[in-house]
């Protein structure tokens, strides 16, 4: 299996999420946690990089970190590691602490570097239930693992998080608090959902500076993202299009969130696929509908292509007909569904 493209350079801002194998428990006790800082600290001082935001939960973490030399790999690889065989010498344990690799997702800080922070730092509250929205507020401020306090309190901060960016950006304490409050009163779009390529949070200026600066020097090894990431994509509305004529069925109909059929879920595919656009971008397409609705249009999709033949024909038949538009090739269409 092909290994995640990592685009990595000198200034580059990453969400990184790594979740515990099987989605068990990565940290067990309080030690574990003093344990798992103390080490990123270190990490931190020894490849020269930039902690943002961090939360910690019972079975991920989450980090807003920057790369002064390019050196994510290092930089994971070194803490991940320690923090591992402390976990299992403390506990008694052996085997896989994480779920595969971590992820990791190139971000434009210019443009979503405080609504990923206010995503971070929400995480502790984002499952909570039946709770009041003071009671929600109050757990989220006492939280102890996450950067948030400092953010909210000069006098709590850590030397080993960098807030100086964010504060210029939101304006302050004040502002950060409103920010962060607002966004729990009135809940907050996913951030993750307007990843591109699974692997780019950022506007068109930014993904077509990353392709033309770094990923044309990417590897060969990993060739399904590189493929999608150096692939030239297809406009919306040509594909869109050309659907409605391949299928024979309106493009009102296609745009229309009343058509629950197999056909707009193939759109919302092929859309995801080959034109390198998020879901929240393809929702506005397919009629105002928001991400989770694309999302469980991909998901039916896919159940729908398991079981029912002719459904997976009429899908198939699409995708290979596409390579006759002549924007792309057979092999950039190799879907990851």
């Amino acid at each position: 299996m092909a290994r995640p493209l990592r685009i990595l350079f000198p200034g580059a801002f990453y969400h990184v999420m790594c979740r515990g194998n099987e989605r068990k428990r990565i940290f067990l006790d309080d030690d574990d946690r003093s344990k798992f800082i103390l080490y990123l600290k270190e990490s931190i001082q020894m490849y020269h990089v930039h902690l943002h935001a961090y939360v910690l939960m019972h079975n991920h973490f989450h980090l807003v970190v920057e790369t002064l030399h390019a050196n994510l790999n290092e930089f994971m690889r070194r803490f991940n590691i320690c923090y591992t065989g402390w976990f299992h010498y403390h506990h008694k344990t052996c085997g896989h602490l994480y779920q595969g690799r971590y992820k990791a997702i190139l971000v434009d800080a210019d443009n979503y570097l405080v609504e990923l922070s206010r995503y971070v730092h929400l995480n502790p509250v984002r499952t909570m239930q039946e709770v009041t929205l003071d009671e929600q507020w109050q757990y989220l401020t006492k939280y102890t693992w996450s950067s948030l306090a400092g953010y909210f309190d000069k006098r709590r901060r850590l030397d080993y998080i960098n807030y100086s960016m964010i504060d210029a950006m939101i304006g302050g304490s004040n502002s950060y608090k409103h920010y962060l409050y607002d966004g729990l009163k009135n809940g907050v779009e996913d951030i993750l959902y307007k990843t591109k390529y699974q692997l780019i949070l950022g506007d068109d200026r930014f993904l077509s500076y990353l392709q033309n600066e770094y990923v044309k020097k990417g590897s060969r090894r990993e060739q399904p993202a590189y493929r999608k990431m150096t692939a030239k994509l297809i406009d919306s509305e040509i594909l869109i299009a050309y659907i409605s004529t391949t299928l024979n069925v309106d493009i009102e109909k296609i745009r229309s969130p009343r058509q629950l059929g197999p056909v707009r879920g193939i759109v919302a595919e092929m859309l995801y696929q080959y034109s390198g656009l998020s879901l929240s971008e393809i929702g506005k397409l397919l009629g105002g509908i928001n991400y989770t609705a694309v999302s469980m249009l991909r998901k039916r999709l896919k159940v729908q292509l398991q079981k029912n033949k002719s459904i997976r024909d009429t899908y198939m038949d699409v995708k290979e007909k596409l390579c006759t538009i002549g924007q792309v090739t057979c092999e950039d269409l190799t879907p990851s569904i």
